[in-house]
């Protein structure tokens, strides 16, 4: 895998993978949302580089993962508005943007 392959090589790692930390699209995704895959993508990143996870709702559990693996984390939920016309019938979409801290 890429990220487990880099060190310190990516200001800015973007994951949109699975619909919570699951790996429900792939058992093999486990693995990103683990405390060792959190780990590997903190090493590929530079100095104060940047995490983003988007996942289909909110998750404390992954919030306190993400923080004990050395990342300051911000949540950012983007609600459905009025002329939403998508298929899903999920209410919130949420990103984790997690900062690399030195």
């Amino acid at each position: 895998m890429l990220i487990e392959a880099s060190s310190g090589g990516y200001d800015c790692i973007l994951l949109d993978v699975d619909n919570g930390p699951e790996g429900l699209t792939r058992r093999c995704n486990d693995w990103l949302y683990s405390a060792a895959g959190l780990l590997a993508a903190r090493n590929a990143l530079w100095p104060e580089g940047l995490l983003a996870i988007w996942l289909a709702g909110h998750d404390d559990r992954f919030a306190g993962r993400l923080a004990r693996s050395g990342f300051s984390v911000r949540v950012i939920e983007a609600r459905h508005d009025a002329h939403w016309q998508g298929e899903d019938d999920i209410e919130a979409h949420v990103i984790f943007l997690a900062h690399k801290i030195p």
